[in-house]
């Protein structure tokens, strides 16, 4: 009897064992498993903007090489504000893969600095990072260009020290250029156009407002909805262009009708002489919207300079105003949700800053670049922002 009592025992003993070693590879298969849909769900978080990138070879680090420790440099035309920080963040994200890829670890990984300007048109706080960048000898640099004319000599001094330089969202004529990488600013102006065309009915007066005069992305969105208006949509006329950095003009244009008598900011009674400098920004676009009463649409080619429409429009109670514009920061999806924003072009700016790596890299290793890299865009109204997919390219 106790030699069965014994046999018993040492069953369940052996049934016990197993069972826990059971219950613990069930655990430590859960714990992959959800590592697994940790990783999946992060690749998900960006995976939709390296997707919409046009050629496909620039949304991927397959193949690239650089030896290792190298630095690349990347400057934008800020450093601050969601826009840049997505690009930014699509750096990092680039070089973090690249070096994965290549296995490199410690003081092997390839480096990478994100710089820019603290506002996105000051000329020679760029021109200055891009001089202090220039003396690190970086592998090969990428530069969004405040002014498309304003770095040639620098560009010059990059060729000859071996520096191959990419542009991204905004390039330059510059012959030595290996690549840029953009917004296809022609075909997302044009659309812009024939959005605020029809929503106002194909007929009334728009504004535009450009957050500057100087940078080439800027001045293509400018040019090509004003072509795509005139020759889409006779009915629509563009009455008036204000370019962010040429306020001091327009201040002027303001003080010398004040003082001629043909305008009075306040509608009273005119006041001593004014000069220019006096009179705020704020005064002067609520002039641009008295000289234009019957405007019908605004058209702005910047985050910044549609939440600059947004705020003036709900200083002046403007109820009745169609507004189009780019980008997609917390201010312009909190006023594209209350209906105070028509539509707006959503750019792909982590998508870009990754691209501009994959160009940058494949630059320095002359393994040859397409022209241009398009990151593409997204139409996103008040009915589609919550969707899925799109929401996926906010930020």
């Amino acid at each position: 009897m106790k030699k069965l009592w014994s046999a018993v025992a040492a069953a369940l003993c052996v049934t016990l064992l197993s069972s826990a070693c059971a219950a613990g590879n069930v655990s430590d298969a859960k714990a992959e498993n959800t590592e697994d849909k940790k990783v999946k769900s992060t690749e998900k978080e960006y995976q939709r903007s390296l997707d919409i990138i046009q050629p496909r070879a620039y949304s991927n680090v397959n193949g690239l090489k650089l030896e290792p420790g190298s630095y690349l440099s990347i400057i934008g035309k800020s450093s601050d504000g969601q826009y840049w920080e997505a690009v930014e963040k699509g750096v990092l994200q680039a070089v973090k893969d690249l070096n994965k890829e290549l296995g490199y670890k410690g003081k092997d990984k390839i480096k990478v600095t994100y710089s820019g300007p603290a506002t996105a048109y000051d000329v020679d706080d760029q021109v200055n990072i891009l001089d202090e960048e220039l003396d690190r000898y970086p592998a090969a640099l990428g530069i969004s260009m405040v002014d498309a004319k304003a770095c040639d000599v620098q560009f010059d001094l990059a060729a000859e020290g071996d520096i191959p330089v990419v542009a991204f969202d905004s390039g330059s004529d510059y012959q030595g250029l290996m690549a840029t990488v953009e917004t296809d600013n022609d075909k997302s102006a044009r659309a812009a156009a024939d959005k605020l065309a029809e929503a106002v009915n194909e007929a009334g007066e728009v504004i535009i407002f450009a957050n500057d005069s100087k940078s080439k992305s800027s001045q293509e969105r400018e040019q090509s909805f004003t072509a795509q208006i005139a020759e889409q949509h006779p009915g629509v006329t563009v009455v008036d262009a204000y370019h962010r950095d040429q306020l001091p003009e327009l201040q002027k244009r303001v003080a010398d009708e004040i003082n001629a008598g043909t305008y009075q900011k306040d509608g009273g009674d005119k006041p001593e002489e004014v000069t220019a400098d006096s009179i705020t920004e704020e005064e002067a676009v609520n002039y641009l919207f008295a000289k234009h009463p019957n405007v019908k649409g605004c058209y702005a080619t910047s985050g910044e300079a549609v939440n600059a429409v947004v705020e003036s429009m709900d200083r002046l109670e403007l109820k009745d105003v169609a507004l189009v514009g780019y980008d997609a920061d917390d201010a312009e999806i909190e006023a594209l949700s209350e209906g105070r924003i028509t539509g707006l072009i959503v750019q792909n700016p982590f998508g870009m800053g990754y691209a501009t790596v994959v160009a940058a890299v494949r630059a320095a290793m002359k393994a040859g670049n397409e022209a241009i890299v398009n990151t593409g865009y997204t139409w996103v109204t008040k009915e589609n922002y919550k969707d899925k997919d799109i929401k996926k390219l906010l930020y």
